[in-house]
């Protein structure tokens, strides 16, 4: 299946583990070793409204193809109920997972490494502010 036909939920679904994956690889490797620390500090990179901000922050470098990506996640009616985030948020963060989801069935792995690391500076940068 060419990946641009992938429906856009499907992308986001995929998109969720590998960036899960990729923060909690970054986190290991930076020396955080025990569990409960560990989900912790993922939990602040994965929640919705830091992927949003994170989307925010790196919409200008996203080329026509990726922000189309981004809009059809976005737009897609998603029919589960966010628990512990704004609905914008949500619709925010869906977008960019399934950006991340497209670029890695794509075989993209540089941008998407690329990108990956301007969302997690953007997060930072983002938690040193609050």
């Amino acid at each position: 299946m060419e990946t641009r036909m992938i429906p856009p939920l499907a992308l986001a679904y995929i998109g969720d583990s590998v960036y899960e994956l990729y923060i909690r690889e970054k986190l290991l490797l930076s020396g955080v070793t025990n569990v409960r620390r560990l989900h912790g500090k993922a939990v602040g990179y994965v929640k919705a409204k830091a992927q949003a901000e994170g989307l925010r922050r790196i919409m200008d470098i996203l080329t026509e193809e990726e922000l189309n990506v981004v809009k059809r996640g976005r737009n897609a009616k998603s029919y589960t109920v966010p628990k512990n985030a704004d609905v914008q948020d949500y619709r925010h963060a869906t977008g960019l997972e399934a950006l991340i989801g497209y670029l890695y069935l794509k075989g993209d792995t540089d941008r998407l490494m690329f990108l990956m690391e301007q969302l997690i500076s953007n997060i930072d940068d983002e938690k040193k502010g609050e």
